[in-house]
């Protein structure tokens, strides 16, 4: 029986966006024909029992290393060679290219036929350096399908890699659940608990990191408030950016219309969508481009709510908009900009509407999990 091997870093309970990816993904795969092989979550008693009642509750067998970072060292090579002869796997999935799918010839050796490795911003990221460029290629050599983002990632990373690998990406982006992100998702609830049942609320869903945009928001907000004065910042999620996010809404005087949640479980992300009349994110590219939005799924996840989005430029996150008739894309860092497109929206209510309804049917044809677990069950 054909057994796929998945060896990565991006597993949950881990949070993030490419740990939903690839969750998502091994999910839609048969769960008796997948080996998970990944890295501890967080060392100590609390991360090892969430870890520990995470990888019983999954359909398939999840076999975690002791380091919280797979490397492709002389270890962690062996034994993801051993666990692919043990459990008869034919095919291997690197989660994230780079640097695990150095490990491809070795696995190739150990018994693998199909060897398929994903790659997200930071691969682009790697493109643009030269010792981390050939390593890339080392990985496109070595493996049978690299997958791509999106047109940005896919010219970036395709330049650093042989022809013949550059002619082998096949796109393979993260889909959306449109049946758990959906417009009756429980906002109502939400905002009724927050005090803002009667205000218009611009929501952010995201890890607070600077890439993200939030201080782009706080510093919109002034201009925002001047033309619809109660309108509110709410957002939502945790992150090491946090306390400079809290100063900022501070010293711009805007706290009293910035709520910040925190982290919020998995579970009730969805509803934390619907608490928003617009969704905005307006991501900017750092660090001379090696710090770079892959795609933004949060945007499809606001989509698939029914909410119009405002998005950042930077990287991938465009190819998740349409723009004009999903929302809009706005320049990575210019308050301005944002605040004239959120401002647009929250006073017109049937445009809001429009684009809403727009994004949730671009959702359901072209991003739905099932069509993409489809196109990687094709490749291994």
């Amino acid at each position: 029986m054909h057994k796929t091997l998945i060896v990565t870093n991006d597993f949950p309970p881990r949070p993030g966006g490419i740990q939903a990816f690839l969750h998502n993904m091994a999910l839609r795969l048969e769960p008796g024909r997948i080996v998970v092989y990944a890295s501890t979550w967080k060392r100590g008693s609390e991360g090892a029992a969430a870890t520990a009642a995470f990888d019983a509750d999954q359909p398939f067998t999840v076999v975690r290393d002791r380091s919280t970072m797979l490397l492709p060292t002389p270890r962690v090579t062996a034994r993801a060679s051993g666990l692919l002869r043990e459990h008869g796997c034919t095919a291997v999935w690197f989660g994230a290219a780079a640097p695990l799918g150095l490990m491809a010839p070795a696995l190739r050796r150990a018994g693998a036929e199909r060897i398929v490795a994903t790659t997200h911003g930071h691969e682009a990221g790697w493109a643009q350096l030269p010792g981390a460029r050939q390593l890339l290629r080392r990985i496109g050599r070595g493996t049978d399908t690299l997958t791509y983002l999106g047109e940005y990632t896919r010219s970036r990373i395709a330049g650093a890699l042989t022809p013949e690998a550059a002619a082998r990406m096949v796109q393979l982006p993260p889909g959306v659940d449109e049946e758990t992100f959906h417009p009756g998702s429980g906002g109502a609830q939400v905002r009724a608990r927050l005090g803002l049942t009667d205000r218009p609320v611009v929501v952010c869903v995201s890890r607070l990191v600077p890439r993200k945009g939030q201080d782009t928001l706080i510093l919109a907000m002034p201009r925002i408030l001047r033309q619809v004065p109660d309108a509110v910042l709410l957002i939502v999620g945790g992150g090491p950016y946090a306390g400079d996010l809290e100063k900022l809404a501070a010293d711009t005087g805007v706290a009293g219309s910035v709520r910040f949640t925190g982290p919020v479980p998995w579970a009730e992300l969805p509803a934390h969508f619907g608490a928003g009349d617009v969704f905005a994110m307006p991501c900017r590219t750092r660090r001379g481009g090696l710090d770079v939005e892959g795609l933004g799924i949060v945007y499809l996840e606001a989509s698939a709510t029914g909410l119009p989005v405002v998005a950042g430029d930077s990287g991938g996150a465009p190819d998740a908009v349409l723009d004009g008739e999903t929302g809009w894309v706005v320049r990575g860092g210019s308050a301005d900009d944002a605040a004239d497109r959120i401002v647009t929206l929250l006073q017109d209510p049937g445009l809001r509407r429009r684009m809403g309804e727009r994004g949730r049917a671009w959702v359901e044809e072209k991003w739905r999990w099932d069509l993409l677990a489809g196109k990687l069950r094709e490749l291994l």
